[in-house]
């Protein structure tokens, strides 16, 4: 199948960015069945879906002239989660649909609303814009959507996580109930079907997701390491791979500048992006990558949602993604438009099975490696400084003069020798690493138990993940309740309902003792049963020791649970936090969300936006 079909103004603009032939998902879209249809499109990230919904929306927009006609209020509209994502859509639509003159408004959070408003005013074909700022524009009366012909949900399922469900619907119900509706989304969880089922008509589904979910040109890699030894391992990594770009997903903003800082202090030159950064100094951290004044990208998952570089071909998950979707999120930030891609998880040894098992959900067929050591980053720089010295290049004749007189003074070894110092002298040093054997597995294992912890008692909480139990206030609580210091618990384990920790025996009759003096007297915890364990917890959550950042889904800053008697859970659908409406006049959505603890309650900001 070719463009041949298109009118000429999307042909010509798609011959112009070096389109030959569409890929998959294109195809599908201007497949002659999908024509004028509601449209359900399962795709993955980098599959070119941008372009194919906006072909698929060519007869809606374009008149019988292969113009757009100019219209006082938007033909088409375009949601998506992130500043980001929705950006990077705005310049896509703007040289697909350049030729065709259409006018195309980008509406999202941190940027000058009163000017949106203004464009909006003057008239826009396309309107492209994140959940909670269109949702403002339409409250204020300055988004008119009553001639609208079709909508577009991109990363539908990213939407609906990150609670964005109440601004969807209050946009579509007040769009024409004629107009198309093209769900695009990488996964199909019950949300979204429930979404298309009230929203669209008789929809068509497409899915160009093949059974082997890791993208076909993205080569992955399971790096096992020792606990101690992961920032060595991403150093070791970098330094390997030398990628003209790459970007390292770390669980928290704590965790992104702590690494950011480590690499700076190291001599990468890198940037970091999280939730704490603003719009300005993203702009500017993408703009250094684009401009390769950066080449190394620290970042959570949400920031780097949206994130299109064609110079990425390397992809670190410093912390292991929480399951295969966002592992998929991650990773395909690489491998797009038939290029390669390599991603990397870091497997501490412990973490081993939990990887392998996900790798399995995800039917991805990942190398498992040891990290690379200096020797094996020697060897590739020295590859590396012959391929480029041997490169034919174009001398000047001031490059011949200095090289005669550097030859006059020095032999050619010696100028050789000092040219590959020079070029070595510029890199960051490998890092030595734990030798990756069980000898060397065992005593790393060993090195992590803390002194006064070689004998301990676990204790057991009734609750757990789902109701947001977190290191950060469960410890506060366990010093008032056992009157110990936060220096005699050992690990915290996290479970889905139940949390354990430790308790050296030493101090475990006196903890236990305490603990039935002080029942009920505690406001905060009153909910909250803590009891000696029989048998240690089985391995179903990370182990946080004093010290160290928990780790933690997304972004969000973090907040404890309010625990409710009759087993109330803090969380909505899906089992993720909800927020509160972005912008001026955003709504509370349909779900509660954990508060903060009492005397910092401060409003709360989307994840993204």
């Amino acid at each position: 199948m070719s463009f041949s079909t298109l009118p000429p103004v999307l042909a010509e603009a798609l011959a112009e960015r070096g389109y030959a032939e569409p890929t998959p998902v294109q195809a599908a879209v201007l497949n002659p069945d999908a024509a004028g249809r509601d449209l359900i499109v399962s795709a993955q990230t980098g599959s070119g879906k941008t372009v194919a919904f906006g072909l698929a929306l060519a007869n809606e927009l374009l008149g019988d002239s292969g113009a757009v006609e100019e219209n006082a209020t938007p033909r088409a509209l375009v949601i998506a989660p992130t500043r980001e994502l929705a950006l990077q859509v705005s310049r896509e639509l703007i040289w697909l649909y350049g030729k065709a003159g259409a006018r195309i408004a980008t509406c999202v959070g941190g940027m000058n609303a009163s000017h949106e408003r203004r464009v909006l005013r003057n008239g826009a074909a396309i309107v492209v814009g994140t959940p909670g700022r269109l949702r403002d524009h339409l409250e204020r009366g300055a988004l008119d959507l009553s001639a609208l012909a079709g909508i577009v949900l991109d990363e539908a399922d990213e939407m609906l996580d990150m609670g964005f469900r109440e601004d969807l619907e209050e946009i579509l119900d007040a769009t024409p109930q004629e107009r198309r509706t093209l769900l695009f989304s990488a996964t199909m969880p019950r949300p979204i079907e429930a979404l298309a089922k009230r929203y669209q008509r008789d929809a068509l589904r497409i899915s160009t997701v093949g059974d082997d979910r890791g993208h076909g040109d993205i080569t992955y890699q399971a790096v096992t390491v020792s606990p101690s030894d992961v920032e060595n391992a991403v150093v070791n990594l970098l330094r390997f791979h030398e990628a003209e770009t790459a970007i390292l997903f770390c669980a928290t903003r704590d965790n992104v500048r702590r690494l950011h800082a480590t690499l700076l202090e190291r001599g990468f030159a890198a940037v970091a992006l999280s939730g704490e950064h603003s719009q300005s100094e993203r702009n500017q951290a993408l703009q250094a990558l684009r401009d390769r004044r950066a080449r190394v990208c620290v970042a959570t998952d949400v920031a780097a949602r949206g994130i299109d570089l064609p110079t990425l071909s390397l992809v670190i998950h410093v912390e292991i993604p929480r399951d295969a979707e966002t592992l998929q999120h991650r990773s395909g930030r690489t491998g797009r438009a038939g290029k390669k891609g390599t991603a990397a998880l870091i497997v501490p040894y412990p973490r081993r099975k939990r990887v392998d098992a996900m790798l399995r959900r995800a039917k991805i067929d990942a190398a498992w490696i040891d990290a690379p050591g200096p020797d094996a980053i020697r060897k590739q720089d020295h590859e590396r400084l012959l391929a480029r010295l041997m490169a034919p290049v174009e001398l000047e004749d001031a490059d011949r003069e200095l090289g005669e007189r550097l030859l006059a003074e020095r032999t050619p070894q010696d100028i050789a020798a000092m040219l590959v110092h020079a070029h070595r002298a510029a890199l960051p040093e490998p890092e030595d690493l734990i030798e990756n054997t069980p000898e060397a597995r065992r005593e790393a294992q060993q090195q992590r138990h803390r002194p006064g912890f070689e004998d301990v008692v676990w204790f057991r909480l009734n609750i757990g993940r789902r109701q947001n139990a977190d290191p950060r206030w469960i410890l506060p609580l366990l010093c008032r309740r056992g009157h110990i210091t936060r220096n005699e618990i050992g690990a915290i384990r996290i479970g889905p309902a139940e949390s354990y920790f430790q308790v050296p025996r030493a101090i475990a009759g006196k903890f236990a003792a305490a603990l039935e003096r002080t029942a009920g007297s505690d406001e905060d915890g009153e909910d909250i049963r803590i009891e000696p364990s029989d048998e240690a917890p089985r391995d179903s959550g990370p182990a946080h020791r004093r010290g160290a950042q928990p780790s933690r889904r997304g972004d969000a800053p973090p907040h404890r649970a309010k625990l409710h008697r009759k087993g109330g859970s803090p969380k909505g659908e899906g089992g993720k936090p909800a927020g509160k409406g972005e912008g001026k006049g955003g709504k509370k959505p349909d779900r509660t969300r954990a508060g903060p603890p009492k005397g910092k309650k401060k409003p709360f900001k989307r994840k993204g936006e």
